[in-house]
Formats: C-alpha cells, structure tokens, sequence
C-alpha cells in the first residue's frame, strides 16, 4: 500500500524535503509543516525542510526555510495537496533523488515514485492524519504542534466542518486531534479574523456582483479596485466565501488582476466546476476549483461555460 511505501521511504532517507502547491492555503501548510513536525519528532538525526513562497497572512500556522540545490542531492522530496506539477510551488523538486505525491484532489498530473491520492478525503491534513495512524505502530510520533497544523488544514479545507466533503472518518480525526494540547479559540481567530480593508472589500463585492439568471454570480476585482481598498491579489483568498451563503446562487466567480493574468477563484453548490478550471490554465475539486486567464476579454468565456453547467445541472436536477 502507499502509505507503507512512504514510511519505508521516509526511514530510508536521511535528507527530506516537502512541499505544497503555490499560494497555500491551511490545508497545504498544515499538511506540509504538520509531516514534518511528524517526522522531525520522530527522527531528530533526520534533516527536514519546508519550502515555498510564504503568504504573511498564514504566518501563523508556520514558516518556510531556505535551502540551497545542494540539499537535494541524494534527498527525498514530498510533495503534499497538489495535482499537477504545474502548481508545485519551488521546482526545485526535480532535483531529489526520489519523489513523493500525497493529494486528495482528482488527479490532473500522474507524477512521483508513489503516489498516494485519495479524492474521498476532506483534505490533505486528513491524510497525514490516516498516515500518522498506520505510521505510529512503527514508532513514529504526533506532536501538539503536529496536531494543530493537522487540525487546522481540516478546518480550512471543510469550511469548519460545513463541506460536502466532511465525513465520518473526518469527524472522527478531529476529535482524536483535539485532545492534544493546542489553544483552539486562538487558532480560529486566526484563521477567521478579518482586517478592516478586507470586510471594506467584502463590502464592495455584495453591491456590485453580477447574478445570471442561472444562477451564476461573478465579481471584477480589478487594480484599481484592489489599490483603493488596499488589498493584495493573495488576501483575496480570503473573500472566496461571499458568495456562498446568499440564496439564488448556484456557481460564483472571483475574478482577480494579479497584473501578469488574472486569477479566478471559482466555488459551486452543486455542478462540477473542475473541468471548467482545467480547460482554463487551473484545476481543483468538483466544487472548489481555480484557473487562470491573461485577458479580461476571457471573461465572458468562464461565465459561459459556468452558465452552461449550471443550466445543465438544473435540468438533472429537475428530472
């Protein structure tokens, strides 16, 4: 089985370097730093890093290291919550002498020497987690740090236990992870809190979102509007949910000007959206996806085929 495989690799080597897909969100970090903690606590001889671009905003639940390419000679290298190779954040993975995929989204990208992809899991944490289960018998150890990175990339990646995707299995892991000592009202504070600029935002967006008659709700978030409100295109990760608890709408659409192209950040209620994402430079789950486009003239391109699967779904639904 995989998760044997990856034990027996994660004894094997003596250099281990894990990482996760560009712009992070608590999932990919938490099943980043969470394995590490796990390993680190277990093989205090063993040298492990985190690698990848830091968003400041999640700084909270841990921080990257800098290595040289030197470290990758000889090492092995994990690659946690991501698809594709294309969203692998520091390419420098190619450099290791052995490579590891652990992801529970649908799978885009065949890539590594084991793979272990497990789309019927809520998140990636909740992996590390069933990971953590297998692996103790063999002497490995979960930390109260491992346990709230773990616990938090589970929260994040459930909506607080609200997605579809929330299962027994997912409840189940919480409740063993929250007998471990971690401040708990603290870590949903930080995950939750809100800067004044972003609710401003927020704001902004519920008076001016477009809905189609299908259902279909989309918003521009362009440069101007994120320099008026003071907001980078990466906090706007954190609007992502606006949208979702307003009656009527059935697909929503957050299109961002990162300047070099525009990043749409795409959630549904009920049609797969993924396909859509994949066809526009992205990918994701069924019904939480993102893509991106280089033009604004694309726009009415995404909001087509969003119309189009929820017209489809509509029909399903009513049969």
């Amino acid at each position: 089985m995989s998760i044997q495989k990856i034990i027996d690799s994660i004894i094997e080597y003596d250099t281990i370097i894990i990482h996760r897909h560009v712009r992070p969100d608590p999932d990919a970090l938490g099943s980043q730093a969470g394995l590490k903690e796990i390993i680190t606590q277990t093989f205090p001889e063993k040298s492990v890093y985190i690698v990848g671009e830091e968003d400041q905003s999640l700084n909270y639940l841990t921080r990257m290291q800098v290595i040289d390419d030197a470290t990758y000679k000889g090492a092995l290298a994990i690659i946690c919550d991501t698809a594709n190779r294309g969203r692998i954040d520091d390419s420098r993975y190619t450099l290791a002498d052995k490579l590891i995929k652990i992801d529970h989204h649908p799978e885009v990208d065949q890539y590594g020497d084991v793979q272990w992809v497990n789309t019927s899991a809520s998140s990636t944490c909740e992996m590390i987690y069933e990971f953590y289960l297998q692996a103790k018998s063999q002497g490995f150890h979960l930390t109260d740090e491992a346990a709230r990175l773990i616990y938090a990339g589970i929260v994040g990646d459930t909506g607080r236990f609200l997605f579809p995707s929330t299962s027994k299995k997912t409840f189940q892991f919480a409740a063993d992870l929250v007998t471990y000592n971690f401040d708990r009202p603290t870590l949903y504070t930080q995950m939750y809190s809100e800067k004044n600029n972003i609710a401003k935002l927020r704001g902004y967006i519920l008076q001016n979102f477009k809905l189609s008659p299908t259902g279909v709700s989309s918003i521009k978030l362009t440069h101007d509007i994120l320099k008026e409100y003071g907001v980078t295109a990466l906090e706007t990760s954190q609007l992502v949910g606006t949208f979702g608890d307003i009656e009527g709408i059935c697909t929503w659409a957050i299109f961002v000007d990162e300047e070099d192209s525009i990043r749409v950040r795409i959630r549904s209620k009920g049609p797969a959206i993924n396909k859509i994402a994949e066809k526009y430079n992205g990918g994701g789950h069924p019904l939480a996806a993102g893509a991106t486009i280089y033009h604004w003239e694309d726009y009415d391109k995404v909001m087509n085929d969003l119309d189009k699967a929820c017209r489809s779904y509509q029909v399903d639904k009513n049969h």
